[in-house]
């Protein structure tokens, strides 16, 4: 090692003693066990499941209660402890008004609070710990979580409930308590893509992740649709906007992200007034709390923003003939006069050919109010505080991919061909496949974002963005074609079929995921890939365990949109020092008390992993050798001790 990297080592470590403790520290790091990963996939904005999901450690908080409490404590009073960990300040507020927070309830919660947190604690460090504990409660946490053989530990116990007591600190007490076991209950936390659309507030699930204290997000689709949204890409602001309107989500919007849509409002109502819109009326999943909106105006909306959308798509495929998507181009292939289309040499009506706003000799052109309309909305796109602090933090947190202890993590899939090789992608005239072109791809997300406004390779970067949400060769799509136009103003049902990308039939087969596995510098015998992307019908007989289990599809159904096909609400892929579990979850109720999900194991591990197994290992390894050439570097005399 070079000695100026030495000497700045030395300014932390000024001493042989200093040097050493570390390095002890650091070797008892590595022989703890594990923390607990948890993979989640495709919560498509659904928050209030998204974050019961969280709070309850997808169930396994339960268990823990189970485990530590089982043995002397009704299942009814277990449930009830779960719940006020999952809920402390809604429960301690119900107890009030039914006058049952009495001193021995306080009593025997702070307790066996103290006991669950005690099981899900074991595996940090003292000091790990108390980085999770509130400012204010450290020192007694502290006390209480650490006491030492020797000391009676009930009595001090006892001595110390009762303190808390009679200073009338309980309430706060217990939901410090519960609010440290929640974070120690999840180590470490993958976002497997496709935070927003279809559910009712995204940007509450953002916020949450802000919080977390380790979480990486391996963008999806609809991700990068709001990303690209975000980078000025009208396309894509207009289809954040269309997809909103189809599920009646104004709250993200207005709310959320304070984006005004009052210009739409407007504008539809004027150009749409006549029409009654009936194809466009919402699909409404979730009613808006904050901004409620007739929806018969939504439809109007809904036609205006997606007129505009055909329209900005269209022009961008005449501006990229190297995607090859031409043929996707139907909007300006559309006979206006008697609103027909021809596709493949077949004649087919519309559904809808009230288009006032189209100018027949060029139908892709933005009239004058909609091009008004558009720099209004994409200037409260641009000017949105929320919104980009949470695009910031996509693209700080956030990648195509992710190798992480042994595993590869990515949204949808490797472009793969008929025969099973490698699709390549043309990019700014290079041509690109399997790993690298995710590196690619992640570069011209960057790019698209952080490039100044008046540099030619943001704006390719940002085009290319709406390719990355619907491109036939999109390994974040995953599909020969998104049938946008189609299933909007067609009846054909052969039409309006999305055929997903041969990937999902190849990597079935174990040798393939091995071989991709060793693409990415992974054990193929020992490394798992884990998608999200397509729902799992387990309801058709369907698993989400593939390829002889090198293979996890997580995506069961958190979006309400998806339930009546997958028959479930979700998975969570758990990965803790013993095993590989999946939670099957069941579509979530507020304020239903039993939502305890189904715990499958898929793997079970050849022993029991420390933290000396896993990549953080690795690199903690790589800090003793460090410290141990400053300890030679010491005692040799070529650095001096302060």
């Amino acid at each position: 090692m070079e000695k100026k990297y030495l000497q700045l080592l030395a300014r932390e470590y000024p001493t042989m003693e200093s040097v050493a403790s570390e390095m002890v520290n650091l070797s008892a790091i590595r022989s703890l066990p594990k923390g607990t990963e948890y993979f989640f996939s495709d919560m498509h904005g659904e928050y209030e499941a998204f974050l019961h999901m969280l709070k309850s450690a997808s169930g396994m908080t339960k268990i823990k209660i189970d485990l530590v409490l089982g043995k002397t404590v009704a299942n009814t009073e277990r449930e009830e402890l779960a719940n006020l960990i999952y809920y402390p300040e809604k429960e301690i507020k119900s107890m009030r008004k039914k006058a049952m927070l009495t001193d021995e309830w306080r009593r025997l919660t702070i307790y066996r609070l103290i006991m669950v947190c005690e099981a899900v604690s074991a595996k940090y460090t003292r000091s790990r710990v108390r980085k999770r504990i509130p400012e204010d409660m450290v020192y007694i946490l502290d006390e209480l979580l650490n006491v030492t053989d020797d000391v009676n530990k009930d009595f001090y116990y006892d001595e110390i409930i009762k303190t808390i007591i009679e200073t009338e600190m309980a309430e706060k007490f217990i939901i410090s308590l519960c609010r440290l076991i929640q974070s120690l209950a999840i180590d470490r936390l993958h976002i497997i893509g496709d935070i927003f659309d279809r559910g009712p507030r995204a940007d509450i699930i953002m916020n949450e992740l802000l919080h977390m204290h380790d979480v990486d997000i391996q963008w999806g689709n609809h991700d990068i649709s709001w990303m690209g949204a975000a980078s000025g890409n009208p396309a894509l602001i207009a289809n954040v906007i269309r997809i909103a309107m189809r599920y009646n989500n104004f709250d993200i919007l207005e709310d959320g992200y304070g984006l005004n849509l009052r210009a739409l409002a407007v504008f539809a109502n004027e150009v749409y007034k006549n029409d009654d819109c009936t194809l466009y009326m919402p699909n409404t999943l979730d009613d808006n709390i904050y901004d409620p909106v007739d929806t018969k105006l939504v439809a109007k909306m809904h036609k205006a923003i997606t007129v505009i959308q055909l329209k900005l798509e269209g022009q961008l495929m005449e501006r990229h003939p190297e995607w090859e998507m031409q043929h996707r181009n139907i909007f300006s292939m559309v006979d206006f006069d008697d609103g027909t289309v021809a596709i493949d040499g077949k004649l087919y009506k519309l559904r809808d050919n009230h288009f006032p706003t189209v100018d027949k000799a060029n139908p892709l052109a933005l009239s004058e109010g909609e091009n008004e309309l558009m720099a209004v909305l994409t200037n409260s796109f641009m000017h949105s505080e929320k919104l980009h602090e949470h695009m910031r933090f996509l693209y700080a947190r956030g990648s195509m991919y992710k190798v992480c202890n042994g595993n590869l993590l990515f949204h949808s899939c490797i472009p793969l061909d008929e025969r099973g090789e490698l699709q390549t992608v043309s990019i700014a005239g290079e041509l690109y496949f399997g790993r690298e072109l995710f590196d690619k791809l992640d570069e011209i997300a960057n790019k698209a974002y952080f490039l100044h406004h008046d540099n030619e390779e943001k704006e390719y970067a940002r085009d290319f963005m709406w390719y990355m949400w619907c491109g036939p060769k999109s390994p974040l799509y995953g599909k020969d074609k998104m049938a946008f136009f189609e299933q909007y103003y067609l009846d054909d049902r052969e039409l309006q079929k999305e055929t997903y990308n041969a990937y999902y039939t190849f990597s079935e087969k174990a040798e393939v995921c091995e071989k991709i596995l060793r693409m990415f510098g992974l054990d193929e015998n020992k490394g798992h890939i884990i998608n999200g992307h397509v729902p799992v019908k387990i309801k058709n007989g369907e698993s989400p365990v593939k390829a002889d289990g090198k293979l996890f599809v997580i995506d069961g159904g958190i979006s309400k949109a998806y339930q009546k096909a997958t028959g479930i609400a979700g998975y969570t892929l758990i990965y803790d020092s013993h095993s590989l579990n999946l939670a099957e979850h069941k579509p979530f109720i507020p304020g239903e008390s039993e939502y305890t999900p189904k715990i499958h194991l898929v793997e079970r591990l050849e022993h029991r992993a420390n933290i000396s197994d896993t990549d953080k290992g690795m690199e903690i390894l790589e800090q003793i050798n460090d410290l141990r050439e400053l300890l030679n570097a010491y005692k040799s005399g070529i650095i001096k001790e302060r």
